[in-house]
């Protein structure tokens, strides 16, 4: 019984294949017939919006989306029963307009909001704006948002409620000066973050007194960027740790579970990238003391809704606390996963005044599941800087068995500067960890998203990395493995031949469908029919060239690589975006994104885009008199790396500058980034000031 369907997913899966109840927690549709409310505004966009929706839809209840101008054709505002454009593109002008969110809410009758994650999620001011009109916050009281989202108060309330706790300074950083001082008392290194907020903003490491007084000054504005709020604290940062999450879930009455844990220490810029559930390092023994841990701090606070207690934990599985997240989280679906619970739908209940229907002994752990956040970002740019750009072609592999994917995008949409450049999130399920992995693999490889860049190929290498597999991981896993930078997949010698086999063979293809002529009789010339036995080829991959011999026979291909012969099947339909092909028995599906008459393809395999040129044995020997264009000096200039906004020049025309220096800050996805010299010298030219749009790839500053 193959299939990742869970809380509301059951259902759908139930109208598609007749009553199939996957979980014993899943059995009752009264369950989702409760009355809670009639109709409940979602304050948020995306894939979170969608996926509360479809909850909704589950229980009855009408929903209404809110909307900026630029997302007016977005799959949440098509999915909700109403929808409210609360103002322009910025966030600070329309997902964080409390005035006009609250316009929304009156006009449309709403009786609850539900805020997803991020945006006003934590916000307590919200909430109390929505419970002065007699509107219901689906989240926690605002005591426990302004607890649990104040970091300092959150250690205080840790501490007391015997909760471990990191060691740093409890109370609010006034000044660089101040930042330096307590990072020497605590010792180096230390970690500086915002007070409020999370989602890796605002954060970054410091290890000596420059780093600090930088870490101060970039985390103060994106905190005051992100949250409106850009008070900070500096606590001891754990070296090689493990970020390890307890969900919780907590009613009006007192009652509080844990709902087991996830592992989320695949990260990059303190932003999680690949989660799983269970986690394969904890025993049950640590997995019960930071259960209860976790429950004791919703207890204090008088937690009532769904939450996220989050814990480093080093190598001798000592555990931490490190922060509580008040609202859903993003990678919550393989929680729901291995629970059978929908979350969404449990916070509507118990924001509605229902007890919590279950007991702790009642939440197991049933199989395992993986989450891939899939982004918009180019991996082979510290691990994942934002790319923008519309999606020309989109498929979800939700064909395939134990897959599911939250995602609030379609052919079409655009990914812009303005939001997160999350396009989705790809989940797997199995009933082992094994299982799970293998399955993550094939919907990778079965994904297609055309028109941005994106992050595929970095989620395929981690998962089916040695280390990652034998669960050796911690929250430097992508700097360890590669410290030089993602580069892709690296071919073994074995792949390689597979990979130039595949390629030649859809090489040859093209070419015959291209010589293919339909003749019904009526054509006056005579059309004479090249018979070709064979293919000399010469492919370069890598500035390598190989010499290939290609034949076919049928569907199969027999390819000579450098004097080993491989067979290689398939289909060969040229114009579906995926390919399975049958290489000697192995089995891989690939994607062919560009194919042009110069001969250059580029191919993904192994989920990684590979460019090679292909050119027939004649065309080889003529191209060689061709002249090859020199390339550019990069070391005189400086190009904006992402898409983004200039927040500050720190040069002018005339200025010395050294290798390493500060040029500008271009913030892009609420995250910024410093740009540096690549060389010592004297600047010639700026050309871009602070308050402008870039794209990647314009032009910035330029040396002498």
């Amino acid at each position: 019984m193959a299939g990742l369907w869970t809380g509301a997913a059951a259902l759908a899966a139930a109208g598609r294949r007749g009553r199939w109840w996957p979980h014993p927690l899943i059995r009752s549709v009264a369950l989702w017939t409760v009355k809670t409310f009639d109709k409940i505004l979602i304050a948020n966009r995306g894939e979170i919006a969608c996926r509360v929706i479809k909850t909704c839809k589950k229980m009855g209840i009408k929903t209404v989306a809110i909307h900026s101008d630029v997302d007016a054709s977005s799959v949440h505002v098509k999915m909700a029963d109403e929808a409210v454009c609360v103002g322009p593109a910025p966030t600070s002008k329309s997902y964080l307009n409390m005035d006009a969110i609250m316009d929304a809410v009156r006009s449309t009758g709403a009786q609850a909001v539900h805020p997803g994650y991020g945006f006003l999620s934590e916000n307590k001011e919200f909430a109390k704006r929505l419970a002065a009109e007699d509107v219901i916050f689906i989240g926690p009281d605002t005591h426990a948002i302004q607890a649990m989202g104040d970091k300092i108060e959150s250690k205080l309330l840790a501490k007391k409620a015997k909760v471990n706790t990191i060691p740093g300074f409890d109370g609010v950083v006034k000044d660089a000066d101040e930042a330096v001082r307590i990072a020497r008392e605590i010792g180096y290194p230390v970690m500086i973050k915002a007070s409020a907020g999370g989602g890796g903003k605002g954060m970054r490491i410091a290890w000596d007194d420059e780093e600090t007084r930088d870490g101060f000054r970039f985390s103060s504005q994106e905190a005051a960027s992100s949250f409106g709020d850009d008070r900070l604290l500096i606590e001891k940062f754990i070296d090689n740790p493990r970020h390890i999450e307890i969900q919780v879930l907590g009613d009006k009455h007192g009652n509080a579970l844990w709902l087991n844990e996830r592992e989320c220490s695949i990260q990059r810029r303190n932003q999680k990238v690949v989660e799983e559930a269970p986690s394969i390092f904890l025993d049950s023994e640590t997995r019960i003391a930071m259960g209860e841990q976790a429950v004791a701090l919703a207890k204090a606070v008088n937690y009532s809704s769904a939450g996220t207690v989050e814990f480093l934990v080093d190598s001798k599985k000592n555990f931490y606390f490190l922060e509580m997240n008040t609202r859903l989280q993003v990678e919550h679906p393989i929680t729901e996963c291995i629970t059978g619970l929908d979350l969404v739908q449990e916070m509507i209940r118990v924001a509605k005044g229902y007890p919590l229907r279950h007991k702790q002994a009642d939440i197991p752990i049933n199989g395992w599941a993986v989450e891939c956040r899939v982004y918009a970002e180019d991996p082979y740019k510290s691990f994942g800087l934002p790319s923008i750009g519309r999606l020309s072609q989109y498929e979800e592999p939700i064909r395939l068995p134990g897959v599911r994917v939250d995602s609030g995008i379609q052919p079409g949409s655009d990914i812009s500067i303005y939001y997160d450049p999350m396009i989705s999130k790809l989940i797997t399920y199995g009933s082992d960890r094994t299982e799970a992995l293998k399955r993550m693999e094939d919907a990778l490889d079965n994904y297609v998203i055309r028109g941005v860049t994106h992050n595929i190929a970095l989620l395929r290498e981690v998962i089916i990395n040695s280390r990652f597999i034998e669960g050796d991981i911690n929250t430097k896993f992508l700097s360890d493995v590669y410290p030089d930078g993602f580069k892709g997949h690296q071919l073994t010698e074995t792949e390689r031949n597979q990979f130039l086999a595949v390629a030649s063979s859809l090489f040859v293809a093209s070419q015959l469908r291209a010589q293919h002529f339909q003749d019904h009789g009526n054509s006056r010339v005579p059309i004479v029919k090249p018979q070709v036995a064979s293919w000399e080829l010469s492919v370069k991959l890598h500035d390598e060239i190989h010499a290939v011999v290609a034949s076919s026979r049928g569907p199969t291909f027999s390819v000579e690589v450098d004097g080993s012969k491989l067979n290689v099947t398939s289909t060969w339909n040229l114009a579906s975006p995926l390919l399975s092909v049958n290489v000697d028995g192995t089995q891989r599906t690939i994607q062919c994104l560009s194919r042009e008459a110069g001969g250059n393809m580029s191919i993904q395999f192994l989920g990684t885009v590979y460019k090679v040129r292909i050119l027939t044995k004649l065309a080889a020997e003529l191209n060689n008199f061709m002249l090859e264009k020199a390339a550019e000096d990069t070391s005189s200039v400086l190009r904006s790396p992402m898409p983004g906004v200039v927040v500050a020049i720190s040069v002018k025309p005339g200025d010395l500058v050294a290798e390493g220096q500060e040029i500008c800050v271009i913030e892009a996805m609420k995250m910024q980034n410093s740009m540096t010299a690549g060389k010592t010298g004297k600047v010639k030219s700026v050309h871009c000031k602070a308050g402008d749009t870039v794209g990647e790839g314009d032009l910035l500053v330029e040396l002498e």
